[in-house]
Protein backbone atom coordinates (compact mmCIF):
# COMPACT_ATOMS: atom_id res chain seq x y z
CA UNK A 1 0.00 0.00 0.00
CA UNK A 2 1.56 3.33 -1.25
CA UNK A 3 2.09 5.93 1.62
CA UNK A 4 -1.05 8.06 0.97
CA UNK A 5 -1.65 11.25 3.32
CA UNK A 6 -4.18 13.87 3.32
CA UNK A 7 -3.23 17.15 5.18
CA UNK A 8 -5.47 20.15 6.31
CA UNK A 9 -4.72 23.43 7.87
CA UNK A 10 -7.05 25.77 8.51
CA UNK A 11 -4.57 28.77 9.53
CA UNK A 12 -4.82 32.25 11.66
CA UNK A 13 -5.88 34.08 8.76
CA UNK A 14 -9.68 32.33 8.91
CA UNK A 15 -9.76 32.64 5.10
CA UNK A 16 -10.35 29.55 4.69
CA UNK A 17 -9.29 25.46 4.48
CA UNK A 18 -6.24 23.94 2.60
CA UNK A 19 -6.16 20.41 1.87
CA UNK A 20 -3.46 18.17 0.39
CA UNK A 21 -2.93 14.62 -0.75
CA UNK A 22 0.82 14.03 -0.53
CA UNK A 23 2.51 10.63 -1.17
CA UNK A 24 5.07 10.21 1.38
CA UNK A 25 8.31 8.35 1.09
CA UNK A 26 10.03 5.85 3.95
CA UNK A 27 12.89 8.96 4.29
CA UNK A 28 10.16 11.35 4.83
CA UNK A 29 10.08 13.44 1.10
CA UNK A 30 6.42 14.26 0.44
CA UNK A 31 5.13 14.95 -3.15
CA UNK A 32 1.73 16.51 -3.45
CA UNK A 33 -0.67 14.91 -6.02
CA UNK A 34 -3.33 17.52 -4.75
CA UNK A 35 -3.85 20.45 -3.19
CA UNK A 36 -7.54 22.04 -2.80
CA UNK A 37 -8.91 25.14 -0.80
CA UNK A 38 -12.38 26.06 0.42
CA UNK A 39 -13.70 29.43 1.83
CA UNK A 40 -14.38 29.55 5.63
CA UNK A 41 -18.11 29.65 6.34
CA UNK A 42 -18.84 33.22 7.41
CA UNK A 43 -20.21 32.97 10.63
CA UNK A 44 -18.23 30.10 11.29
CA UNK A 45 -15.15 32.38 10.75
CA UNK A 46 -17.32 35.29 13.27
CA UNK A 47 -17.11 32.85 15.42
CA UNK A 48 -13.51 31.50 15.15
CA UNK A 49 -12.66 35.39 15.88
CA UNK A 50 -15.10 35.68 18.82
CA UNK A 51 -13.76 32.88 20.28
CA UNK A 52 -10.21 34.03 20.45
CA UNK A 53 -10.83 35.98 23.78
CA UNK A 54 -13.32 34.90 26.71
CA UNK A 55 -16.93 35.70 26.08
CA UNK A 56 -20.21 34.34 27.29
CA UNK A 57 -21.10 30.39 26.54
CA UNK A 58 -17.76 29.88 25.11
CA UNK A 59 -17.67 26.32 25.77
CA UNK A 60 -20.85 26.01 23.92
CA UNK A 61 -19.99 27.96 21.03
CA UNK A 62 -16.53 26.44 20.88
CA UNK A 63 -18.25 22.57 20.73
CA UNK A 64 -20.37 23.37 17.63
CA UNK A 65 -17.99 25.17 16.30
CA UNK A 66 -15.33 22.28 16.15
CA UNK A 67 -18.42 20.43 14.60
CA UNK A 68 -18.75 22.42 11.95
CA UNK A 69 -14.84 22.78 11.33
CA UNK A 70 -14.41 19.29 10.90
CA UNK A 71 -17.60 19.16 8.09
CA UNK A 72 -15.56 21.95 6.59
CA UNK A 73 -12.52 19.13 6.70
CA UNK A 74 -14.80 16.33 5.19
CA UNK A 75 -15.59 18.58 2.81
CA UNK A 76 -12.05 19.11 1.45
CA UNK A 77 -11.36 15.98 1.86
CA UNK A 78 -14.11 14.93 -0.43
CA UNK A 79 -13.11 17.40 -2.95
CA UNK A 80 -9.57 16.22 -2.97
CA UNK A 81 -10.28 12.46 -3.58
CA UNK A 82 -13.05 13.64 -6.28
CA UNK A 83 -9.45 14.71 -8.17
CA UNK A 84 -8.36 11.02 -7.93
CA UNK A 85 -9.39 7.55 -8.33
CA UNK A 86 -8.05 6.66 -4.81
CA UNK A 87 -10.51 5.70 -2.36
CA UNK A 88 -10.84 6.74 1.53
CA UNK A 89 -9.32 3.06 1.83
CA UNK A 90 -6.22 4.23 0.19
CA UNK A 91 -5.33 6.71 2.34
CA UNK A 92 -3.09 5.87 5.56
CA UNK A 93 -4.49 8.90 7.82
CA UNK A 94 -5.39 12.95 7.91
CA UNK A 95 -3.33 15.14 9.54
CA UNK A 96 -5.62 17.63 11.00
CA UNK A 97 -4.85 20.99 12.92
CA UNK A 98 -7.84 22.75 13.89
CA UNK A 99 -7.90 26.44 14.48
CA UNK A 100 -6.14 27.77 16.71
CA UNK A 101 -8.12 29.79 19.79
CA UNK A 102 -5.29 30.29 22.52
CA UNK A 103 -2.45 29.48 22.65
CA UNK A 104 -0.42 29.78 26.02
CA UNK A 105 2.42 27.78 26.63
CA UNK A 106 4.28 27.86 29.97
CA UNK A 107 1.45 30.32 31.64
CA UNK A 108 -0.60 30.34 34.53
CA UNK A 109 0.84 27.25 35.85
CA UNK A 110 3.84 26.94 34.52
CA UNK A 111 2.68 23.92 31.98
CA UNK A 112 0.42 26.14 30.12
CA UNK A 113 -2.07 25.05 27.25
CA UNK A 114 -2.92 25.27 23.68
CA UNK A 115 -6.59 24.59 21.83
CA UNK A 116 -6.92 23.83 18.47
CA UNK A 117 -10.64 23.75 18.07
CA UNK A 118 -11.56 20.80 15.86
CA UNK A 119 -14.12 17.41 16.43
CA UNK A 120 -11.46 14.75 14.89
CA UNK A 121 -14.09 11.91 15.77
CA UNK A 122 -16.49 13.45 13.74
CA UNK A 123 -13.49 13.78 11.17
CA UNK A 124 -12.77 10.71 11.07
CA UNK A 125 -16.91 9.49 11.15
CA UNK A 126 -17.50 11.05 8.25
CA UNK A 127 -14.51 10.97 6.27
CA UNK A 128 -13.96 7.07 6.81
CA UNK A 129 -10.18 7.44 7.27
CA UNK A 130 -8.09 7.19 10.33
CA UNK A 131 -7.46 11.07 11.43
CA UNK A 132 -3.97 12.27 13.41
CA UNK A 133 -5.21 15.96 15.50
CA UNK A 134 -3.89 17.46 18.95
CA UNK A 135 -0.28 17.79 17.38
CA UNK A 136 1.12 20.53 19.68
CA UNK A 137 -0.25 19.26 22.85
CA UNK A 138 2.82 16.56 23.94
CA UNK A 139 5.17 18.89 23.13
CA UNK A 140 3.49 21.52 25.31
CA UNK A 141 3.51 18.65 28.05
CA UNK A 142 7.44 17.86 27.22
CA UNK A 143 8.02 21.84 28.66
CA UNK A 144 7.72 23.19 25.23
CA UNK A 145 6.18 25.70 22.81
CA UNK A 146 3.95 23.38 21.07
CA UNK A 147 5.10 25.81 17.86
CA UNK A 148 6.65 26.49 15.29
CA UNK A 149 6.06 22.40 14.01
CA UNK A 150 7.21 22.73 10.50
CA UNK A 151 10.33 23.13 10.91
CA UNK A 152 10.82 19.80 11.13
CA UNK A 153 9.12 19.05 7.84
CA UNK A 154 10.61 22.03 6.25
CA UNK A 155 14.17 20.22 7.18
CA UNK A 156 13.07 16.92 5.39
CA UNK A 157 11.13 19.11 2.43
CA UNK A 158 13.91 21.55 1.41
CA UNK A 159 17.36 21.29 3.43
CA UNK A 160 20.00 21.98 0.98
CA UNK A 161 23.99 21.80 0.51
CA UNK A 162 24.13 25.91 2.18
CA UNK A 163 22.02 27.33 4.93
CA UNK A 164 18.78 27.98 4.15
CA UNK A 165 15.57 30.23 5.93
CA UNK A 166 11.90 29.26 5.06
CA UNK A 167 9.62 31.94 6.08
CA UNK A 168 5.98 31.24 6.79
CA UNK A 169 3.47 34.75 6.18
CA UNK A 170 0.36 33.41 7.64
CA UNK A 171 -1.78 35.60 9.73
CA UNK A 172 1.45 34.81 11.90
CA UNK A 173 5.15 34.57 10.06
CA UNK A 174 7.59 31.81 11.78
CA UNK A 175 10.56 30.87 10.46
CA UNK A 176 12.75 27.70 9.84
CA UNK A 177 16.72 28.09 10.05
CA UNK A 178 18.15 25.13 8.20
CA UNK A 179 21.81 24.50 8.28
CA UNK A 180 23.78 23.43 5.20
CA UNK A 181 23.50 19.59 4.95
CA UNK A 182 27.14 19.54 4.34
CA UNK A 183 27.72 20.35 7.78
CA UNK A 184 25.17 18.30 9.73
CA UNK A 185 22.51 15.66 8.94
CA UNK A 186 21.12 15.94 12.48
CA UNK A 187 18.25 17.92 13.41
CA UNK A 188 19.25 19.59 16.32
CA UNK A 189 20.95 22.82 14.78
CA UNK A 190 17.88 23.34 12.67
CA UNK A 191 16.14 26.27 14.46
CA UNK A 192 12.88 27.95 14.08
CA UNK A 193 10.62 30.15 15.80
CA UNK A 194 7.30 32.55 15.67
CA UNK A 195 8.66 36.39 14.03
CA UNK A 196 5.65 38.56 14.91
CA UNK A 197 2.16 39.26 12.92
CA UNK A 198 2.36 37.97 8.97
CA UNK A 199 -0.81 38.80 7.62
CA UNK A 200 -3.42 38.80 10.64
CA UNK A 201 -2.92 42.71 11.01
CA UNK A 202 -3.07 43.69 7.81
CA UNK A 203 -6.12 41.27 7.17
CA UNK A 204 -8.11 42.99 10.04
CA UNK A 205 -7.44 46.53 8.95
CA UNK A 206 -8.39 45.70 5.45
CA UNK A 207 -11.40 44.14 5.83
CA UNK A 208 -12.68 47.97 8.71
CA UNK A 209 -11.49 50.15 6.06
CA UNK A 210 -12.17 48.55 2.77
CA UNK A 211 -14.68 45.76 3.54
CA UNK A 212 -12.35 42.99 2.12
CA UNK A 213 -10.47 39.78 3.79
CA UNK A 214 -6.61 40.43 2.55
CA UNK A 215 -4.79 43.86 0.83
CA UNK A 216 -4.14 42.16 -2.47
CA UNK A 217 -0.55 41.89 -3.30
CA UNK A 218 -0.54 44.94 -0.77
CA UNK A 219 -1.54 47.17 -3.25
CA UNK A 220 -3.59 49.68 -0.48
CA UNK A 221 -0.36 49.47 1.72
CA UNK A 222 1.86 50.53 -1.54
CA UNK A 223 -0.08 53.87 -1.63
CA UNK A 224 0.54 54.83 1.89
CA UNK A 225 3.69 56.17 3.82
CA UNK A 226 5.33 54.48 6.86
CA UNK A 227 4.43 56.56 10.30
CA UNK A 228 7.44 55.99 11.84
CA UNK A 229 6.39 56.63 15.41
CA UNK A 230 3.67 53.65 15.13
CA UNK A 231 6.49 51.75 13.68
CA UNK A 232 8.58 52.27 16.87
CA UNK A 233 5.61 51.84 19.12
CA UNK A 234 5.08 48.67 17.56
CA UNK A 235 8.95 47.40 18.18
CA UNK A 236 9.00 48.16 21.34
CA UNK A 237 6.78 45.37 22.17
CA UNK A 238 8.93 42.78 24.39
CA UNK A 239 8.30 39.62 22.13
CA UNK A 240 10.33 41.19 19.24
CA UNK A 241 13.56 40.80 21.44
CA UNK A 242 12.55 37.95 23.22
CA UNK A 243 14.84 35.03 23.00
CA UNK A 244 13.55 31.87 20.93
CA UNK A 245 12.48 29.31 21.95
CA UNK A 246 9.08 31.56 21.45
CA UNK A 247 5.97 31.59 20.19
CA UNK A 248 2.43 33.68 19.36
CA UNK A 249 -0.47 34.03 17.73
CA UNK A 250 -3.52 35.85 18.01
CA UNK A 251 -3.03 35.89 22.15
CA UNK A 252 -1.39 38.89 21.42
CA UNK A 253 -1.04 40.26 18.30
CA UNK A 254 -4.76 41.37 17.95
CA UNK A 255 -6.91 44.12 17.33
CA UNK A 256 -6.72 45.21 20.78
CA UNK A 257 -3.31 45.05 20.63
CA UNK A 258 -3.06 47.51 17.27
CA UNK A 259 -5.35 49.93 18.68
CA UNK A 260 -3.13 49.98 22.27
CA UNK A 261 -0.70 51.02 20.21
CA UNK A 262 -2.61 53.70 17.90
CA UNK A 263 -3.30 55.55 20.90
CA UNK A 264 0.02 55.24 22.65
CA UNK A 265 1.85 56.79 19.77
CA UNK A 266 -0.73 59.39 18.96
CA UNK A 267 -1.95 58.17 15.43
CA UNK A 268 -5.34 56.69 16.14
CA UNK A 269 -6.28 59.51 13.67
CA UNK A 270 -3.76 58.97 10.78
CA UNK A 271 -4.75 58.27 7.53
CA UNK A 272 -5.63 54.42 7.34
CA UNK A 273 -4.35 53.69 4.59
CA UNK A 274 -0.64 54.84 6.06
CA UNK A 275 -1.20 52.68 8.89
CA UNK A 276 -1.78 49.68 6.22
CA UNK A 277 1.80 51.14 5.20
CA UNK A 278 2.81 51.17 8.84
CA UNK A 279 1.59 47.33 9.23
CA UNK A 280 2.87 46.18 6.46
CA UNK A 281 6.82 47.51 7.15
CA UNK A 282 6.31 45.62 10.63
CA UNK A 283 5.71 42.39 9.17
CA UNK A 284 9.32 42.99 7.37
CA UNK A 285 11.33 44.74 9.83
CA UNK A 286 10.26 41.98 12.11
CA UNK A 287 11.03 39.16 9.49
CA UNK A 288 14.25 40.67 8.93
CA UNK A 289 15.34 41.24 12.79
CA UNK A 290 14.30 37.73 13.45
CA UNK A 291 16.63 36.66 10.63
CA UNK A 292 19.51 38.45 12.02
CA UNK A 293 19.47 37.73 15.40
CA UNK A 294 18.57 34.05 14.45
CA UNK A 295 20.86 33.25 11.43
CA UNK A 296 22.81 35.98 10.71
CA UNK A 297 24.69 33.67 8.06
CA UNK A 298 21.51 33.45 6.35
CA UNK A 299 22.18 33.63 2.27
CA UNK A 300 18.89 32.23 1.23
CA UNK A 301 15.45 32.74 2.24
CA UNK A 302 12.27 30.67 0.60
CA UNK A 303 8.85 31.79 1.64
CA UNK A 304 5.57 30.14 1.69
CA UNK A 305 2.07 30.87 3.14
CA UNK A 306 -0.22 33.32 1.75
CA UNK A 307 1.83 36.45 2.31
CA UNK A 308 4.40 35.28 -0.53
CA UNK A 309 1.49 36.55 -2.60
CA UNK A 310 2.28 39.37 -1.39
CA UNK A 311 5.05 41.26 -3.72
CA UNK A 312 4.90 44.68 -1.86
CA UNK A 313 5.59 42.59 0.96
CA UNK A 314 8.24 40.17 -0.12
CA UNK A 315 10.31 43.47 -1.46
CA UNK A 316 9.88 45.37 1.57
CA UNK A 317 11.73 41.79 3.01
CA UNK A 318 14.26 41.59 0.54
CA UNK A 319 15.31 45.51 0.95
CA UNK A 320 15.40 45.03 4.64
CA UNK A 321 17.49 41.90 3.85
CA UNK A 322 21.02 43.13 2.01
CA UNK A 323 22.65 40.30 3.85
CA UNK A 324 21.08 38.10 1.64
CA UNK A 325 22.47 36.39 -1.71
CA UNK A 326 19.65 35.49 -3.57
CA UNK A 327 16.72 37.07 -4.61
CA UNK A 328 13.46 35.83 -1.92
CA UNK A 329 11.84 32.87 -4.04
CA UNK A 330 9.00 31.12 -2.62
CA UNK A 331 8.87 27.05 -2.34
CA UNK A 332 7.00 26.93 -5.82
CA UNK A 333 10.53 27.20 -7.02
CA UNK A 334 11.93 24.01 -4.97
CA UNK A 335 8.91 22.10 -5.55
CA UNK A 336 5.49 22.75 -3.27
CA UNK A 337 3.00 25.17 -4.07
CA UNK A 338 3.39 27.98 -1.42
CA UNK A 339 -0.42 27.89 -0.33
CA UNK A 340 0.07 24.65 -0.08
CA UNK A 341 3.14 24.18 2.42
CA UNK A 342 1.60 24.12 5.58
CA UNK A 343 -1.21 21.27 4.67
CA UNK A 344 1.62 19.32 3.54
CA UNK A 345 3.06 19.63 6.54
CA UNK A 346 0.34 18.13 8.53
CA UNK A 347 0.33 15.45 6.10
CA UNK A 348 3.77 14.65 7.18
CA UNK A 349 3.08 15.07 10.63
CA UNK A 350 0.26 12.33 10.72
CA UNK A 351 2.67 10.48 8.90
CA UNK A 352 5.83 10.83 11.40
CA UNK A 353 3.18 10.18 13.78
CA UNK A 354 2.01 6.57 12.10
CA UNK A 355 5.88 5.81 11.66
CA UNK A 356 6.11 6.29 15.43
CA UNK A 357 9.10 9.11 14.43
CA UNK A 358 9.53 11.91 16.42
CA UNK A 359 8.22 15.42 15.13
CA UNK A 360 9.34 18.16 17.51
CA UNK A 361 12.55 19.66 17.67
CA UNK A 362 13.79 20.26 20.94
CA UNK A 363 15.86 23.36 19.95
CA UNK A 364 13.01 24.98 18.22
CA UNK A 365 10.45 23.98 20.40
CA UNK A 366 12.29 24.41 23.76
CA UNK A 367 10.54 20.47 24.88
CA UNK A 368 13.35 18.34 27.27
CA UNK A 369 13.28 15.95 24.38
CA UNK A 370 11.51 14.61 21.42
CA UNK A 371 8.49 13.47 21.67
CA UNK A 372 5.45 11.32 18.71
CA UNK A 373 2.98 14.06 18.38
CA UNK A 374 -0.75 13.75 17.92
CA UNK A 375 -3.62 11.58 18.57
CA UNK A 376 -5.30 8.93 16.68
CA UNK A 377 -8.67 8.71 16.16
CA UNK A 378 -9.47 5.54 14.12
CA UNK A 379 -12.08 5.84 11.27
Amino acid sequence: MKNYYIGIMSGTSLDGVDAVLAEISATGQAQVLQHVDIPMDSALRKTYFELQKPSENELHLEALAANQLALHYAQAVEKCLAKTTLSPQDIQAIGAHGQTIRHQPGLHDGIGYTRQSLNPSLLAEKSGIDVIADFRSRDIAAGGQGAPLVPAFHWAQFAQAKALAVLNIGGISNLSLLPGKESSTNHPLVTGFDCGPGNALMDYWTHLHLQKNFDDNGQWASQGQVIQELLNSFLNEPYFSKPAPKSTGRDLFNPEWLKKHLKASGCEHNAAVDIQATLLELTAQSVAQALQQGAPETKQLVVCGGGAKNQALLKAIQRLCPFLEKEIQTTEQVGIDPQAVEATAFAWLAWAHKAKQPANLPAVTGAKDLRILGAHYPA
